[in-house]
């Protein structure tokens, strides 16, 4: 294959990486903002003190955007390298980006459900910020072992 195409084709899943992952941190972000806002209504509407941390929540799926570029760092620096193996350096992008963007996601709902819960109880902020944690953790290992499977 030419080394150009081998190239650009490593340089797509290094893109893949990137995009995928903010893919995920849309619709996670998207979902924790609904349930925000609809907690904050629920609050004024009781002429509660709407909890500005429910902030937390709504941006806690953006980070898998950044380890999606710091992936796509990785594969772009080992495309260059090595071009030829382009077809490793396109499937880490996808699975990578997918596995990113579903940790985004599913982050998203649980900070969904964590906003409807802070809003209501007012208690338990340091409780749902780690379960985001662990979700968040998916992200950081796929970011690392397929960064460190790269190099």
């Amino acid at each position: 294959m030419d080394p150009q195409l081998a190239s650009s084709i490593g340089i797509i899943g290094a893109s893949l990486a990137l995009a995928v992952a903010a893919v995920g941190s849309v619709l996670g972000t998207g979902a924790a903002g609904l349930a925000a806002i609809g907690a904050w209504k629920k609050c004024y509407l009781q002429s509660k003190a709407a909890p500005f941390l429910l902030v937390a929540f709504v941006g806690a799926p953006l980070s898998q955007t950044i380890y999606g570029m710091i992936l796509m760092n990785a594969i772009k620096d080992a495309t260059l390298e090595n071009p030829a193996a382009w077809p490793a350096y396109l499937g880490a992008g996808v699975l990578g980006g997918i596995a990113m963007a579903m940790s985004a996601l599913f982050q998203g709902r649980a900070g969904a459900g964590a906003a409807d819960a802070l809003a209501e109880t007012g208690k338990g902020f340091g409780n749902y910020l780690m379960a985001l944690g662990v979700i968040e953790t998916v992200a950081l290992f796929v970011m690392v072992f397929i960064g460190g499977v790269l190099a």
